[in-house]
């Protein structure tokens, strides 16, 4: 029986971390003279955060139980010319199951901070930051309208711009945070044209409304082309999601968003503003469904951004920078089976690859704790024995994100393959030779971090910087590892336990069941591979049983034992394959000299057209030719005139004089 929620609960859930986020925002810091210190200020924005995850997870169990559904407009902003511009929720499926993977994953990385960052001393700062952060991601899942998502959609990425550049002293972090904002207006120029074509073809910003009208926006042809319009607007909606999401060629943000401290990385890059695309599209599924073009070029961005990206994640050394290049080719998997049609399970892996990815960034930041804020995996080893709760967790989370039977990353990875499989779109060929290939590559250089850091010859007291304080202060001599304070273990142990049973309890209800009932939109005539998967589908332990049969299972093992051979047995082969093939090792260093390609190319090229149009533009035609060239005009003229007005009584009288001259003369001369 379908029921209504509360509304006075659903404004709770955002508001809460707004109200922890203005508290610590303004009264613990100078802004507010200081007045709540910093045990106050982690209290307040903890639990605030705390209360949005619990009335999130009642909401979850209402609709999923109980069948409970909202969709209302809570205020009108104002109306122009019958287009109405409102705040409004809308919660059903999708949406409780984002609301509570948000607030979970926020409130673990809020524990963790106060460990973190406590020698920090923009401590409250940060607080107030991911609390705002939460606040916006809040906003954006639960819009009901595009203009609210909007807000939400830009308001992320102004507080990942305040986030990524927090330790704002360190150039590298404001080149960074400078980066992201400019890459996601990119993509946000390409969203805002999507929502403006909706606009003025639809008639409103409403979800409802607008997908209602789909079917006649998919007759419509794009005006002055034969394009359908329906194309256009999903390719604009979509290249919104490739700077959210970080696809290809918009992911170049990403890793250099590593700049941040790690709580941060974990936030953004694990279950909130990335996966804010894969939701945008989900939720516009209706519309997406309407073209199969949009769907094929959605389909083979995420391939190529789940394959290119993975083969940057081996040659990376940065521990930060390792998970954070594991994200964009996750991300890359997602947006493959978005272009599949399968949006459950594109949202499936969200919420999976959310606990791992989110506890894989923890564990990391743990590990720099504990070797004394040294970020080089080429300088660890051996931290097992040190640090015995990061250990096992890491472990945990490495054998969900390659997709180990029974874990949580198995269940959501091996959905995307198989739906890939039975796609029929023309890219599917190629995006089913990423997604598997990308199942080697992973487990390869996940395994790889997962190997120097943990086992090994300990090698912290060989690193040539251990004398050069990492952004946190200096240390003068070697210390040895230590486990992390409880305020940092704590979350990766809660953060763990999904990443193993989350999958396995979640499958059926969420992929076959009725759990996205109303949600997603899937034209079954056309896109039957979710279809296909369900006759398939005999259980979770069945489908964990049956995996051991099959190429994904054998490419994660062959993953795994290559480095393990190649790093723990014969660490001289890497350095000589790297020798073997330094062309390609080249190729990767530099990320495909796709930053080369922004900053010499693209930046520069936009550098001289600017430089271009102000000298050629602004200071020749407009300031010279417009501006001072009328003045000029008017001067000479002016100077010229000024000349015959002498003020000499003679001067008027021959003027006159030589006037009736020429005026007979004339008249004569006519007859």
């Amino acid at each position: 029986m379908s029921q209504t929620l509360s509304l006075s609960t659903l404004l709770t859930v955002p508001m809460a971390p707004l109200v922890g986020a203005l508290a610590a925002g303004i009264l613990g810091t100078k802004f507010g003279g200081n007045w709540i210190g910093r045990r106050m200020s982690h209290s307040l924005t903890i639990f605030s955060v705390f209360l949005s995850f619990v009335l999130s997870a009642m909401t979850l169990k209402s609709v999923a139980l109980d069948g409970a559904h909202f969709n209302e407009t809570l205020y009108t902003w104002m109306v122009v010319g019958g287009l109405k511009m409102e705040i409004g929720f809308l919660v059903d499926g999708l949406t409780a199951m984002m609301m509570c993977v948000v607030t979970f994953v926020s409130l673990m990385v809020h524990i963790y901070t106060v460990g973190y960052m406590e020698e920090d001393d923009g401590y409250n700062r940060f607080f107030a930051y991911i609390s705002l952060f939460t606040f916006s991601m809040l906003m954006l899942v639960m819009s009901n309208n595009m203009l609210q998502l909007f807000f939400g959609w830009e308001a992320v990425g102004l507080v990942s711009y305040l986030l990524i550049g927090f330790w704002f002293n360190k150039p590298t972090a404001i080149f960074a945070n400078m980066k992201a904002f400019l890459v996601n207006r990119v993509g946000d120029f390409g969203f805002i044209l999507g929502i403006g074509l909706i606009v003025a073809f639809a008639g409103t910003l409403n979800y409802t409304e607008a997908f209602a009208k789909a079917a006649d926006l998919a007759k419509l042809s794009f005006p002055g082309t034969d394009w359908m319009l329906i194309t256009v607007i999903c390719i604009c909606l979509f290249i919104g999601a490739m700077g959210k999401s970080a696809q290809f060629p918009l992911h170049v943000w990403l890793p250099d968003s590593m700049e941040g401290p790690t709580p941060i990385s974990a936030l953004i890059h694990a279950a909130t503003m990335v996966t804010a695309g894969i939701f945008m599209v989900t939720r516009m599924s209706p519309l997406f469904e309407l073209s199969e073009t949009a769907l094929n070029f959605v389909l083979v961005i995420g391939a190529i951004t789940a394959l290119f990206m993975g083969f940057l994640g081996i040659i990376q050394n940065d521990i930060k920078r390792v998970v954070a290049y594991s994200t964009l080719s996750q991300l890359g998997y997602m947006t493959v089976a978005l272009g599949a049609s399968a949006y459950s399970v594109a949202v499936f892996h969200l919420m999976t690859h959310a606990f791992f990815k989110a506890l894989l960034f923890l564990a990391a930041g743990s590990v720099i704790m504990g070797v004394h804020h040294n970020q080089d995996i080429r300088w660890m080893g051996g931290l097992r024995k040190y640090m015995p709760i990061t250990w096992i967790t890491s472990l945990l989370g490495s054998l969900a994100l390659i997709g180990t039977p029974l874990f949580a990353g198995f269940y959501s990875k091996d959905s995307i393959i198989e739906a890939v499989h039975e796609s029929h779109l023309p890219g599917a060929g190629f995006a089913s030779f990423a997604v598997l290939a990308g199942v080697f590559i992973t487990a390869f250089y996940s395994f790889r971090m997962y190997f120097l850091v943990f086992h090994g010859k300990e090698r912290f007291d060989q690193n040539p910087d251990a004398h050069h304080g990492h952004g946190h202060g200096q240390h003068n001599e070697p210390q040895h590892p230590h486990e992390s304070p409880w305020v940092v273990t704590v979350p990766l142990v809660l953060l763990a336990i999904p990443s193993v049973v989350i999958g396995f309890m979640t499958i059926e209800p969420m992929l076959f069941g009725e759990f996205f009932k109303g949600a997603i939109f899937i034209n079954a005539e056309k896109h039957q591979a979710l279809e296909e998967m369900a006759k398939a589908f005999h259980g979770p332990v069945q489908m964990a049983w049956h995996a051991l049969t099959t190429l994904p299972f054998w490419l994660a093992l062959a993953g795994v034992a290559t480095s393990y051979y190649m790093y723990m047995i014969n660490p001289a082969l890497p350095t000589a394959i790297k020798k073997a093939v330094m062309p390609i090792y080249t190729l990767l260093e530099n990320k495909y000299y796709l930053d080369w390609f922004n900053e010499n190319v693209l930046a520069r090229g936009a550098r001289a057209l600017g430089t271009g149009l102000w000298k050629g533009g602004d200071e020749y035609v407009i300031d010279g030719g417009l501006v001072n060239g009328s003045w000029k005009l008017v001067d000479w003229v002016s100077g010229t005139v000024r000349r015959v007005q002498t003020g000499y009584l003679y001067h008027y009288a021959l003027g006159m004089i030589l006037g009736v001259f020429v005026l007979m003369t004339y008249f004569v001369w006519l007859k």
